[in-house]
């Protein structure tokens, strides 16, 4: 099945877009939202149905709620938040990715979206679960129409420069499984990107569903951002520190090397909608 891309104008320098909540550009505290994320015990756990790998919804408590855990208390006074939890041992083995390195990337692609700003992708931590170490990533409420979830298919008539960001990031971290699905909006009108497990390996082939930008400008404000990226990659930054932990260093080299890229040709890349394709495309 070939995706046939809509023939709709783009702008140079998108603006914020009348659909998202002006209240809510990110989430709230993030640093709390981390900080829960990594210690609060997870009490609960269901395999999330679909997927190649193995994928848990988990809720997680406050570890001083615990004995409260039957009570509705627990949900009504913010004591609880539910999470995706996707374990190093429930990965599928893949030609084109090192073996039990799939959750890494998870939280390598939210540290470099939380570094440039864009686009948003929950928040995310490697610690120990009930199938070992893995990453945990907060659960976003996705808005739903009728009986299905909104996907990139559904939206992007009426939003397509919405997913310009995401478009742009699935280039820098050289994503090789953008589905529709891996767009969501969550009840606020904000849109979010998630599975970013097989990101940053420059050997694998580029996948997607957003061929509408091909060849277009990227915005100039998110060239900036990616241009600041470089710089504090370049100096050995924190950011840089925290992505040893995580990425190779030739795949760190290669994010450099992709953004230098984007900044030198300043236009999406030409991506064949028979080639660069996931599977299934939902």
């Amino acid at each position: 099945m070939v995706i046939i891309p809509l023939k709709i104008q783009l702008s140079k320098n998108p603006v914020k877009s009348k659909h998202e909540s002006e209240s809510i550009p990110r989430l709230g505290n993030e640093g709390i939202l981390l900080e829960r994320l990594s210690q609060w015990t997870i009490s609960g756990i269901g395999l999330h149905p679909g997927g190649s790998n193995y994928v848990f919804v988990v809720r997680l408590i406050d570890p001083e709620a615990a004995q409260e855990l039957q009570s509705s208390r627990v949900e009504d006074e913010g004591l609880s938040i539910y999470a995706i939890y996707k374990p190093q041992s429930g990965e599928r083995p893949l030609r084109d990715f090192a073996r039990g390195t799939l959750h890494l990337r998870e939280k390598a692609a939210y540290l470099v979206s939380r570094e440039l700003g864009w686009p948003r992708i929950p928040p995310t931590v490697i610690r120990g679960g009930p199938h070992g170490e893995g990453s945990v990533q907060l659960f976003i409420d996705a808005e739903k129409s009728q009986a299905n979830s909104e996907n990139y298919f559904s939206l992007r008539e009426k939003r397509l420069e919405d997913f310009a960001d995401i478009a742009m990031f699935d280039i820098l971290v050289h994503n090789a499984d953008r589905k529709g699905g891996s767009c969501i909006l969550s009840p606020d009108g904000c849109l979010w990107a998630i599975d970013h497990g097989l990101t940053f390996n420059y050997t694998a082939r580029r996948r997607t569903v957003m061929f509408e930008f091909n060849g277009s400008e990227y915005p100039q404000k998110l060239l900036q951002d990616i241009e600041s990226l470089i710089a504090a990659l370049e100096i050995r930054s924190g950011l840089y520190m925290e992505l040893a932990e995580l990425l190779t260093p030739m795949e760190i080299l290669g994010l450099l090397d992709r953004g230098k890229e984007m900044l030198h040709n300043g236009r999406y890349p030409d991506l064949d909608p028979e080639i660069n394709v996931p599977w299934p495309m939902i």
